[in-house]
């Protein structure tokens, strides 16, 4: 997430009350997550098992409950709950929006475009030319849909990530304060969510077709021209590369990336990255040929026992 302006190091810390290691005109443009981090964004850590590598990424402001030697080029958020502070930025930049209409006066929708009756456009909604969304479809604030788009009926675009911190006295959700992402020409059935990102961006690529009953999680980047078939469940930080296919009920472990033109069977769990171009089948996951060789010995166990005994 960038924000609306480039910020000095000293302000931000004054928006938190935290204090500082660095040049307090040191430019900050945003806050991300550690996997989609630029140069001059926010990370937070607050665990030392993961101090390093949040110090040696991308970023270059680093929300961190601990003063430890800061890398050249950097600085550093001195914090004893950047989980909290990381939610405080959010609300600050991004806070939520009432709306007590069925269509935001913000919202943007081009020319052609069709919304059947019980749908909600939220705040800074843009939705391309000669789109379809269909009854009881609720799109979320900053969702940003293209042109020749088909949403079904019971969609939901842009909730928020499943993303908590165990504390003492229960789960303390990380706050999303990313967007959703529908490029051209892309088909989504109906009673599919798709989670908006925690700071960056879901985006469903053009030309990809969804099933009913799909959920997409947190930050998820789908390719272009990809199948993906109903109750298939994909978590949070995944990659999907262009020409996928995942046939019905997969479900995927986040962080993971499948490659182009990857075959995914149904009931699948994709429990690691996989390599394009091949066919795959089973939990945990084996190129399909593996699988059923395996499954077909497995038939022969009881005829090998009688001939033993």
């Amino acid at each position: 997430m960038k924000f609306p302006k480039i910020h000095s190091l000293k302000e931000i810390a004054e928006i938190i009350n935290c204090e500082y290691v660095g040049d307090a005109d040191f430019q900050v443009h945003g806050m991300n997550e550690i996997h989609v981090v630029e140069k001059g964004d926010i990370v937070f850590v607050d665990h030392p098992k993961y101090y390093d590598k949040a110090l040696q990424s991308a970023a270059t402001i680093v929300l961190i409950n601990k003063n430890v030697d800061c890398p050249e080029g950097k600085a550093l958020l001195i914090s004893d709950d950047p989980f909290r502070d990381f939610n405080k930025l959010t609300n600050h930049f991004r806070p939520f929006q009432f709306s007590n209409v069925s269509i935001s006066a913000s919202a943007k929708i081009g020319e052609g475009t069709i919304i059947q009756p019980n749908s909600f456009i939220g705040n800074n909604v843009t939705i391309g030319k000669n789109c379809l969304i269909h009854s009881n479809v609720s799109i979320y604030d900053n969702t940003v849909i293209g042109d020749n788009v088909m949403i079904h009926a019971g969609t939901i675009l842009g909730a928020d990530a499943f993303y908590y911190k165990k504390r003492a006295e229960g789960f303390d959700q990380l706050i999303s304060g990313g967007r959703v992402v529908i490029e051209d020409n892309v088909g989504i059935g109906a009673l599919c969510t798709i989670d908006k990102g925690v700071t960056g961006d879901t985006t469903i690529g053009e030309g990809t077709k969804i099933d009913n009953q799909v959920h997409v999680g947190h930050d998820t980047v789908i390719g272009k021209k990809c199948l993906i078939a109903s109750q298939t469940g994909i978590a949070g930080c995944v990659i999907i590369e262009d020409e996928v296919t995942l046939w019905g009920q997969v479900g995927t472990t986040s962080g993971i990336r499948i490659g182009s033109k990857a075959v995914i069977m149904g009931q699948t769990g994709v429990t690691k990255s996989v390599e394009g171009g091949k066919t795959y089948f089973g939990t945990p996951i084996e190129e399909s040929r593996e699988k059923l060789k395996q499954l077909a010995n497995i038939k022969k166990i009881p005829e090998i026992l009688e001939k033993l005994k």
